[in-house]
């Protein structure tokens, strides 16, 4: 199933909405994110990953999820400033959304695409084309310096 994002809306950390559409012409990885997970090391790839790439397109949009083991806890003063102290982040995190039973978007689109299901787990990938079309959906353990990843970074920047 193709799923196009450009109609769905977000909440920035300052509350304001934005359209995911307003990215259109980049290439996006969405990734639900969390402060204290086994995951959270993947802060620093991710980082690598939007200083490597974001001059060629690239941007990484951050969602604090609280539904796996209540491992986002804190509040969005908190999450910025563990993001940006420990690993330096300076991609743009959102409100705390719920990617479990797609309850909040971006995930309520996200979760249709193929293969479908809800989110399992923190920091769950989606690559977004240029076209706001879901190219493809990474686990949680595929980390950001994962080669696959990175190709279909480069690809869908090509």
């Amino acid at each position: 199933m193709s799923v196009n994002v450009s109609k769905v809306f977000v909440r920035t950390m300052d509350g304001t909405n934005k359209c995911l559409g307003d990215y259109k012409g980049q290439v996006l990885l969405i990734v639900n994110v969390a402060s204290r997970c086994g995951f959270t090391k993947q802060y620093a790839g991710l980082q690598e990953l939007q200083n490597t790439y974001g001059p060629k397109g690239f941007q990484i949009l951050a969602f604090p999820c609280n539904d796996f083991g209540g491992q986002e806890p804190g509040t969005l003063e908190e999450i910025q400033t563990f993001c940006s102290t420990t690993y330096n982040v300076n991609f743009p995190l959102f409100e705390k959304v719920h990617a479990k039973a797609a309850t909040s978007e971006p995930f309520t689109t996200l979760n249709k695409t193929e293969p479908s299901g809800d989110v399992e787990w923190n920091f769950e990938k989606f690559l977004i084309g240029k076209d706001s079309i879901v190219l493809y959906r990474f686990k949680s353990a595929i980390e950001p310096n994962n080669e696959e990843l990175k190709q279909a970074i480069e690809t869908a920047l090509a």
